[in-house]
């Protein structure tokens, strides 16, 4: 198997480890072995281009190929072993007809579950991982906002979708809470939303070719930048909409009390998540900060259940209209 080099958990920020020492206790010993392991050559197929059993006898022909979710036979994994890049440049991904993408980043569009008919907002969309993924579910049909600020995450993000094949897609690039705040003012609303948060990627380190970079105040910081998206796009969302809220990282700060936040200020009941891997709930305290009761709902996503990376969800209902 190709192996993804990474620092070692030693060599990573001891405040880090302390922090994940108090959210994992009993378990904290075997989040720290299977950090120190290589990543599993996961991919997904791209039912736009290619069926599922059409790229697996493709694929077998040169690789060993195990497909661990019987729902989800679309996500892959590439057992044999692999040179260095061997499966970037491989001719099935150069015409689109997967995409190299770690399972547990592939569960919030599998969480948001979109309908062929809905309109959908991305708003946080390069690479396209996820954009590309949930235009597959609804088979290019109704209609994708996906929704960048970084020019050069934009040319990614246009790039990955045009490989795809995705053509139910409109890139726009705007500042996450400016483009809802656009959109508000021309009456507009969403079927269904992804929030797919910049966070501090703590859940990342297993790929990471660099060390991580920790800091309490970078994690306030984003807590307050992601509160903004969340809410900017829960207004954006029809009565009766869902929006899936993910982060790669496990920082409580950016996950369970942005979604307590929300619950406890905004029209949206939290709803039960339906993904294929092991998850554990969400955490209801951290360092005597009480969480609403129901952020237990949403999902926690760790490397020792799983042998992926790191991910938090949470599912929202708007169930009112909000002050827009």
């Amino acid at each position: 198997m190709e192996k993804i080099k990474n620092y070692g958990i030693s060599k990573l920020n001891p405040a880090f480890l302390e922090r994940m020492k108090e959210i994992l206790e009993s378990e904290y010993d075997d989040f720290c072995s299977y950090c120190e392991k290589p990543l599993l050559n996961s991919i997904r197929c791209n039912t736009l281009k290619i069926s599922v059993s059409e790229l697996k006898t493709r694929l077998e022909k040169k690789w060993k190929i195990a497909q661990p979710y019987k729902e989800h036979p679309e996500i892959m994994i590439i057992v044999s072993e692999l040179a260095p890049g061997e499966i970037g440049k491989a001719i099935e991904h150069t015409l689109g007809y997967y995409y190299v993408q770690d399972i547990s980043s592939m569960m919030p569009s599998i969480a948001l579950s979109p309908e062929k008919s809905d309109i959908v907002l991305d708003l946080c969309a390069s690479p396209g991982s996820k954009t590309s993924q949930i235009a597959a579910i609804m088979e290019n049909s109704g209609a994708i906002i996906a929704n960048d600020l970084n020019l050069g995450r934009i040319s990614i993000l246009s790039t990955n979708l045009q490989r795809c094949g995705v053509t139910n897609a409109i890139i726009t690039r705007s500042e996450g809470a400016n483009l809802c705040a656009k959109i508000i003012k021309k009456h507009l609303k969403f079927d269904k939303i992804l929030v797919d948060a910049p966070c501090s990627g703590e859940g990342t380190i297993r790929a990471s070719k660099k060390p991580m970079v920790f800091s309490e105040n970078i994690i306030r910081n984003l807590s307050g930048l992601q509160k903004l998206l969340l809410v900017s796009a829960i207004k954006t969302l029809k009565v009766g909409g869902e929006i899936v809220y993910s982060t790669c990282t496990y920082a409580p700060e950016e996950n369970e009390r942005v979604i307590s936040y929300v619950l406890d200020n905004y029209p949206v009941e939290i709803m039960k998540i339906e993904i294929p891997v092991k998850t554990k709930q969400g955490m209801t305290e951290w360092k005597g900060e009480k969480f609403n009761e129901n952020v237990k709902k949403c999902s926690r996503i760790y490397p020792q259940d799983n042998n992926t990376e790191g991910f938090f969800l949470a599912k929202l209902k708007k169930v009112g209209e909000c002050g827009e």
